[in-house]
């Protein structure tokens, strides 16, 4: 059995990749309030799964893969199974987000967006670790895989049910870093599946192809991660309104206070009943 290193810069890569997870889920949880109140929640929706699943979860991933290593192999990524795995973690939130805003039915809904997402994020996860190509025999512990799936479904249901419920922003970063240590915790579990021995020739063949993980990753995620800068500016202008919108309703429904009426003292102030009033004389004294 090789060695696998899971933090090969040390605590660099967890860290970064946490932090991108807890943005996506800060994001998403926004986006997903929006998608609540608004009339048309369908471009909430899309939003709200490009935030989730492209940075919430997809860039998290291979923020993660970036740390991993396996001593003596080297390791390189299929492009257009990694491209997939992206498209697969943005369309799965949007579908369990559809079903749970849209559908009304809170119990029925829950439970199967829950379970689509979930095993939609599973799949985009190993769907990633198979894009790996090495020159060694990798190999998965089935139990720890299905342990690695219900970590997945369980995390999407209670992601889900964050995005019907949170409301305030406090709300939303305390349920987002829950869900950035659900996400996470679900990927190492499913990295943990994972062990190496020495190469076949296969094995040896299939080592040669692929992209460099620095090459392919590198301006993946930073192109993600423009298009989440671009989705904190759309959020926070629909943040800005709707406070400016609700300051304004509030202030029409306030009655403002009646000016009291003053008395003037200035007799030729006071109204003319149309008569004439002798005056008095002046006194001798």
């Amino acid at each position: 059995m090789l060695e696998l290193d899971y933090f090969s810069y040390g605590w660099v890569t967890p860290v970064l990749a946490y932090i991108m997870s807890v943005i996506g889920s800060v994001l998403g949880l926004r986006c997903a309030f929006h998608a609540r109140e608004s009339k048309r929640p369908g471009g909430w929706l899309v939003a709200a799964a490009i935030s989730l699943g492209g940075a919430g979860i997809w860039v998290m991933h291979f923020t993660a893969m970036l740390g991993f290593s396996i001593h003596g192999a080297n390791i390189r990524y299929n492009l257009p199974l990694t491209l997939l795995s992206a498209v697969v973690a943005i369309v799965v939130v949007w579908v369990g987000l559809s079903l749970v805003v849209r559908w009304r039915r809170e119990v029925l809904a829950l439970p199967i967006g829950g379970a689509v997402t979930g095993l939609g994020v599973a799949g985009m996860h190993y769907m990633g670790m198979f894009a790996m190509q090495s020159d060694v025999a990798m190999h998965y512990s089935l139990s720890v895989v299905a342990l690695s799936v219900v970590i997945a479904v369980v995390a999407a249901t209670a992601a889900l049910w964050f995005m019907l419920h949170v409301q305030g922003l406090a709300a939303t970063f305390g349920a987002a870093m829950i869900m950035g240590l659900a996400v996470c915790g679900m990927h190492y579990t499913g990295m943990a599946s994972m062990s190496a021995d020495k190469p076949t020739a296969h094995d040896m063949a299939m080592g040669g192809s692929g992209v460099d993980p620095v090459q392919l990753l590198t301006p993946l995620i930073m192109t993600v991660t423009l298009v989440t800068m671009m989705l904190i500016v759309l959020v926070g202008v629909a943040e800005l309104d709707e406070r400016g919108t609700a300051e304004a309703e509030a202030a029409l429904a306030t009655p403002s206070p009646a000016k009291p009426r003053v008395l003037s003292t200035d007799p030729a102030a006071l109204p003319s009943s149309g008569r004439s009033w002798p005056r008095a004389a002046p006194s001798d004294d």
